[in-house]
C-alpha cells in the first residue's frame, strides 16, 4: 500500500513540474503580447473579473482576447497548482499516519 502512494505523490509532483512548464509557455506567449502592446494592469486585477471586462478590457478593446486568454491560463494555472499541492499534502499524510 505504501508503494502506491510513494508512487501517486511522485506522479503529481511531476504533473506539477509539466503543468507548470506548459502553463509557462501559454502565458508568456500572451504575456509577451501584452507588453509588446503596453497594455497595462495590476496583477491583483487578474483575480477581480468585474474590473478586467470594465475597466482593462474596455480601455484596451483591440487587446480583450489576448487579455481574456491571459487571465484564464493564469487562474487556471494557480488553481491546478493549488488542487495539486493539497493532493500531495493528503497523500502525505496518508502514508505518515499508515506507516
Amino acid at each position: 500500500m505504501n508503494f502506491i502512494i510513494v508512487y501517486v505523490i511522485i506522479a503529481l509532483f511531476a504533473a506539477i513540474l509539466i503543468l507548470n512548464l506548459y502553463f509557462r509557455i501559454k502565458v508568456l506567449k500572451h504575456y509577451k503580447y501584452l507588453v509588446k502592446n503596453r497594455v497595462q494592469f495590476r496583477t491583483r486585477d487578474i483575480f477581480n473579473s468585474e474590473f478586467m471586462e470594465s475597466e482593462v478590457c474596455a480601455k484596451y478593446p483591440k487587446h480583450a482576447d489576448q487579455i481574456r486568454k491571459f487571465v484564464r491560463y493564469i487562474r487556471f494555472s494557480v488553481r491546478m497548482a493549488i488542487s495539486l499541492v493539497v493532493l500531495i499534502a493528503i497523500f502525505g499524510a496518508i502514508l505518515m499516519y499508515t506507516s
